[in-house]
């Protein structure tokens, strides 16, 4: 059993992957920051943390995280606008990273984004400052010493999910679900050799348990 504390956890990722990991058995705390989520993450199987990524300090979360083997960030501001996207996907996870360092957590997976996302469109500000908040967040967690993944996925879709993916550390941009989105999330916490890796993630033709195994050989 890892204990594993999950950061956006009522968000689309978040919650599917407190399910998956409740049910197999891991315990989860569930950082949420509206009243109304409580009683959904503790349905899912979460032991359910009120706070605001934006607002709390790395001393205060470094409190609640200690004794943590895993932190999983997969909060963002989901298209809330420019100062949203800096609060939550460029601070907030600096103030994650700081409060695993502080609390001594090893490992730290980021959800974050594929870079090619989207490049076929002509895009707005908000998305291109999205996508540089991204990567200074990537930038941000690589350079520390915690045994981080950084898990780019393409384009989300809420489709149900196959257990079919392809990773690897670059990829041809492409979709993938919520679902295995998840899955993978957990497959990582489950192998532990994946460490100081960026994985770009798309469908594909391999289970997840293979996929996951060949990035830790």
């Amino acid at each position: 059993m890892t204990n594993v504390f999950v950061i956006g956890a009522a968000g689309k990722v978040g919650i599917r992957l407190v399910r998956k990991l409740a049910v197999r058995g891991h315990r989860v705390g569930a950082l949420h920051r509206k009243r109304e989520q409580e009683s959904t993450l503790a349905a899912a199987g979460a032991t359910p943390i009120f706070g605001s990524i934006q607002i709390i300090d790395a001393r205060s979360l470094a409190n609640i995280i200690d004794g943590c083997d895993v932190v999983v960030f997969t909060a963002g501001a989901g298209g809330a606008g420019i100062e949203q996207t800096n609060a939550i996907d460029g601070r907030g996870l600096e103030t994650a990273v700081d409060a695993a360092k502080l609390a001594g957590v090893r490992r730290f997976i980021l959800v974050s984004a594929f870079p090619e996302a989207w490049r076929e469109k002509e895009n707005s500000e908000g998305f291109e400052n999205y996508i540089a908040v991204k990567k200074l967040a990537d930038a941000y967690l690589a350079d520390t010493e915690i045994d981080w993944v950084i898990l780019r996925p393409g384009t989300l879709s809420d489709e149900p999910g196959t257990g079919m993916i392809k990773a690897n550390a670059a990829l041809p941009y492409g979709t993938v679900t919520r679902d295995d989105v998840a899955e993978t999330i957990v497959a990582l916490i489950e192998e532990p050799t994946v460490r100081r890796s960026i994985v770009e993630l798309t469908n594909g033709d391999d289970a997840v348990a293979d996929a996951v195994a060949k990035l830790g050989r």
